[in-house]
């Protein structure tokens, strides 16, 4: 810009680069940055910077079915605008009870006496402790102190719901006589967490459910992973062998666990949530906890959590878009990716994703594209998420739904010619 030049003006600018499609105040915020920086050609990239940071949908070919960076298990909410039901009891016409919908499906679908829905898996543990623990100690295998992501770990749960750790054992082996040695502090609660995001092998020891539940104290076990029955019953082939060895909610509970805590957005397949299940004494004392409302979702999220509830009692897994694509048939995958005639087919591993079956490899197929295209397809619209492995771009069609196969198709068709 010359030194006589006057910059453009901030709205003037911004209405020329209002095909970006945004609200005119985030246009002004991208023209005044291009003009402090010296630079008012910059204002249409910067605006489109802005439109690609907001949420949206992208088409996820990575391979990982529950992708934490992606939104996890994929769920549609249609929801027309209005009111709902939430908490009005519409047989006797008063105030009514938002436990009373999708946490009491869930109960039933995992065969418990009742259930409470907060806001995710974490907030659930706490809510938990706070309720039933606080001011006391919990006991807990010095091999289940897990960290999951973004550096949230049990002891730090713990702390902040006033709760004393009790821990037992060491990293590998903990025994029952470690448990009993414990209660001489008269613990509030034994905890145990699956060990869902990693694996300890070689010379481990630990103690089942039913074996804790003599004991004394309500044991309370953290699932994490939500998956609701062992048993599979909406699969109409039973558990694939991928899922062999996943501790249930149904089976924990059978076993005597007094408490079963897991996500809503991992296994179970549905949105962001935290569920609470068990024995409906202790899910009324959490209930009533001060922390409850704040923890509570809101109508959209119990709507979502309502559709996939009613999917599991219906045996309906084809209604679970996460169980849809992780028990797709190889050979359809097979199938899907020579149809889409660009890259070569070539056979892939998909994993679980979100900290679930770690180590744990599910046969899946896709394509792959010689080189690093990573960059361009996320560019598309939607953008298509893919991995890059050796200067290969590979692109898994097992957490693609089928009706996406096109976006794919016309995304790598789009990057390849660009490069061409």
């Amino acid at each position: 810009m010359g030194a006589m030049e006057r910059p453009p003006a901030v709205d003037a600018l911004a209405r020329e680069i209002a095909g970006v499609g945004l609200p005119h105040p985030l246009l002004v915020d991208a023209a005044r940055e291009a003009i402090a920086g010296g630079d008012p050609s910059s204002a249409r990239r910067r605006a489109e910077e802005i439109a690609a940071a907001l949420l949206r949908p992208v088409v996820n070919a990575t391979g990982v079915l529950l992708h934490t960076n992606l939104g996890r298990a994929p769920v549609a909410i249609h929801q027309p605008a209005g009111y709902t039901n939430l908490e009005f009891d519409l047989g006797r016409g008063g105030r009514g009870s938002r436990n009373r919908h999708a946490a009491a499906l869930l109960a039933r679908a995992a065969g418990a006496e009742a259930a409470l829905v907060v806001n995710n898996g974490a907030a659930a543990v706490l809510l938990v402790l706070a309720a039933l623990a606080r001011g006391r100690g919990v006991v807990v295998s010095r091999g289940e102190l897990v960290e999951i992501g973004g550096g949230f770990r049990v002891p730090e749960v713990m702390a902040q719901s006033n709760t004393a750790l009790v821990e037992v054992g060491t990293t590998n082996r903990t025994r029952l006589a470690d448990y009993r040695a414990a209660l001489s502090g008269d613990p509030a609660l034994i905890l145990k967490v699956h060990q869902s995001n990693y694996r300890i092998v070689g010379f481990t020891a630990s103690v089942a459910v039913d074996e804790l539940t003599p004991l004394g104290p309500p044991v309370v076990v953290d699932l994490g992973s939500g998956l609701l029955d062992a048993a599979t019953p909406w699969l109409a082939d039973g558990p694939p062998p991928w899922l062999s060895g996943e501790p249930a909610v149904r089976q924990t509970l059978a076993a005597g666990a007094a408490l079963v805590t897991f996500s809503g957005d991992k296994l179970l397949g549905g949105p962001q949530a935290g569920v609470i299940a068990g024995r409906a004494d202790l899910i009324d004392a959490c209930a009533r906890h001060p922390l409850a409302r704040a923890l509570r979702p809101g109508s959209l999220v119990l709507g979502a959590l309502q559709e996939t509830a009613l999917a599991y009692l219906r045996r309906d897994g084809n209604a679970i878009p996460f169980w849809a694509m992780a028990t797709a048939p190889v050979a359809r995958l097979r199938e899907r990716a020579e149809a889409l005639g660009v890259g070569r087919v070539v056979e892939t591993v998909a994993v679980a994703g979100a900290g679930s079956l770690p180590g744990l490899d599910i046969p899946s197929a896709g394509i792959e594209l010689d080189g690093d295209y990573a960059a361009a397809l996320r560019g598309g619209d939607p953008p298509v998420v893919a991995r890059v492995r050796d200067g290969r771009t590979i692109l898994d069609l097992r957490t693609v739904d089928p009706a996406d196969d096109e976006v794919v198709r016309k995304t790598c068709h789009a990057a390849l010619l660009a490069n061409a």
